[in-house]
C-alpha cells in the first residue's frame, strides 16, 4: 500500500511551528504535490540545484550570495529555468532578504515561498525526515504485535487460535505491547519495518470471553509500547495442519515478504498442552543469536558433516 501523496499545504501546517515558517507568496500553490517514496526522500529536498529542479528548493548564504552575483540576464535565465522545473515550493533560510524578482515570480506561477530563520542545512536534514516517514510505503497486517526481550514480534495465525491470549500472557511475563488486531508497518529506511498501532486501537487487546481490555490501564505504562521495528514473525498453526499439510513447515529458516524486506519467520504448531508463551521467547532469543551472527542449525549440520567425514 503506497501512501496518499503529500500536499505542500500539508507540510506547511505540519512543519509550521518546528521550523518557524512565513508564508510570503504562492498562496495558491498549497495544493502542489510531492510523491515519491522513503527511498527518494532526499530527492525531494535540498539546496538550490538546478539539475533537480523538481524538488523543494532551500536558500541559504551561499545561494542568495551567489544568486546575487549573476548579472541581470543570467539570474531571470536561471530562476526561470528553476520555476518552469516545478519546485513544490521554495524556502528562504536563515532568515535572509528574498530577493524580490524571486518573490514576484512565485506569486506569478504560484510557487509556495517559504521563510525560516533556521540555517538552510537544518532546514533540509529535518525535512528529509520528515518526508522520509510520511512518504514511508505503508501496509496493514492483522496480527498481534509484541516487544518480546527488544524485538518486535508479529504473532500472525488463523483466527480461534488464541493470538491475543497469546499476547496476553507475554504481557503477564513482563513484554509489551504494541497493537493487536491491525498493525500498520511503514519502511521507514531501506532496511528497517516499523510498526505502530492505529490511534482508534491504542493500549487495547481483545480477548475472547473478556472483551476488549486496556492494557495500560490494567498492567501500566510499561506494558504498552508506541513503535518498534519489525524482526520476527511468529506464525501459529493447528498441529493437524501441519501433518495433512507438511510442507507448511520448512526446514532451513524462512521468510516473510513485508513492504519488499524479508522478515525471519518461525512457525509454531499449537496443541493443548504446549506452552507457546515459552516457545516463542525461545525463538526471539534464537532469532537474538540469529542476528548476532550465531546460526544453531548451520552449527549443527557442520558438526554432523564432520563426524560423517571422520575430521
Amino acid at each position: 500500500m503506497m501512501p496518499t501523496p503529500l500536499t505542500i499545504q500539508q507540510l506547511y501546517d505540519e512543519n509550521r511551528e518546528s521550523l518557524q515558517l512565513g508564508w510570503f507568496a504562492g498562496f495558491p500553490g498549497g495544493e502542489r504535490l510531492i510523491s515519491g517514496d522513503m527511498a527518494s526522500a532526499a530527492d525531494q529536498v535540498g539546496h538550490l540545484n538546478l539539475i533537480h529542479p523538481g524538488r523543494i528548493q532551500v536558500f541559504g548564504h551561499q545561494e542568495i550570495n551567489y544568486y546575487q552575483r549573476l548579472k541581470p540576464e543570467s539570474r531571470a535565465y536561471q530562476i526561470e529555468e528553476l520555476i518552469s522545473g516545478g519546485p513544490p515550493a521554495l524556502v528562504i533560510a536563515q532568515g535572509l532578504e528574498t530577493p524580490p524578482d524571486i518573490l514576484s515570480i512565485c506569486d506569478e506561477r504560484n510557487i509556495p515561498l517559504f521563510s525560516t530563520p533556521l540555517p538552510a542545512a537544518q532546514v533540509i536534514d529535518y525535512l528529509r525526515v520528515y518526508l522520509s516517514k510520511k512518504l514511508a510505503p505503508r501496509i496493514i497486517m492483522h496480527g498481534v504485535f509484541m516487544d518480546v526481550l527488544g524485538v518486535g514480534v508479529l504473532i500472525t495465525g488463523d483466527s480461534g487460535l488464541g493470538k491475543s491470549e497469546l499476547g496476553l500472557e507475554l504481557i503477564s511475563r513482563n513484554h509489551g505491547l504494541v497493537a493487536d488486531d491491525a498493525v500498520e508497518f511503514a519502511r521507514i529506511a531501506p532496511n528497517m519495518i516499523e510498526g505502530r498501532c492505529p490511534a482508534l486501537l491504542q493500549n487495547l487487546l481483545e480477548v475472547r470471553g473478556l472483551g476488549l481490555l486496556d492494557i495500560k490501564a490494567i498492567f501500566g505504562e510499561t506494558a504498552v509500547r508506541r513503535k518498534m521495528r519489525l524482526k520476527l514473525i511468529v506464525h501459529l498453526v493447528r498441529r493437524r495442519t501441519l501433518e495433512e499439510e507438511p510442507d507448511r513447515l520448512p526446514f532451513m529458516n524462512p521468510t516473510e515478504d513485508v513492504l519488499g524486506l524479508p522478515i525471519r519467520k518461525v512457525i509454531i504448531p499449537v496443541a493443548a498442552g504446549r506452552n507457546i508463551a515459552v516457545l516463542l521467547e525461545a525463538a526471539v532469543r534464537n532469532t537474538i543469536m540469529q542476528l548476532r551472527g550465531i546460526d544453531t542449525l548451520a552449527e549443527f549440520v557442520e558438526r554432523q558433516r564432520q563426524a560423517m567425514s571422520g575430521d
